[in-house]
């Protein structure tokens, strides 16, 4: 099972138990996050999407790690003027691994039964 979530102006394509790098996020490692912006899901041959959002579906991860992206420089040069500047940037970003995908009242778990197996283990 997988889903398409957005978060920081962009769109992800999630999994269970896979770890994603997003933007900075609030929270400290073991933190659990609801993403609720779930575009689509897809199980196998069915897709279920949104207009704009699925409903129902939302999409719980937890934060492993605060981190910060390579520098990136933005130099600019005018020639022949002795004139350059030099301007760096680290994004801040946030790790984040994929704990469930809950889609109107179905779940899958990393690791654990999905749909109508966990009605079944209840």
């Amino acid at each position: 099972m997988f889903a398409v979530i957005r978060t920081g102006g962009k769109q992800y394509r999630v999994a269970a138990n896979q770890v994603i790098e997003v933007e900075r996020l609030d929270g400290d490692a073991g933190a659990r996050i609801a993403f609720d912006d779930v575009l689509m899901i897809g199980d196998g041959a069915t897709v279920t999407l949104g207009a704009p959002t699925v409903a129902g579906a939302s999409v719980t991860g937890e934060v492993v790690r605060q981190a910060r992206a390579p520098k990136v420089y933005a130099f600019k040069k005018r020639r022949r003027h002795n004139s350059k500047r030099i301007r760096g940037h680290r994004q801040h970003l946030t790790q984040v691994r994929i704990v469930e995908i809950l889609s109107g009242g179905r779940n899958t778990k990393a690791g654990g039964p999905s749909g109508a197996d966990a009605a079944a283990a209840e």
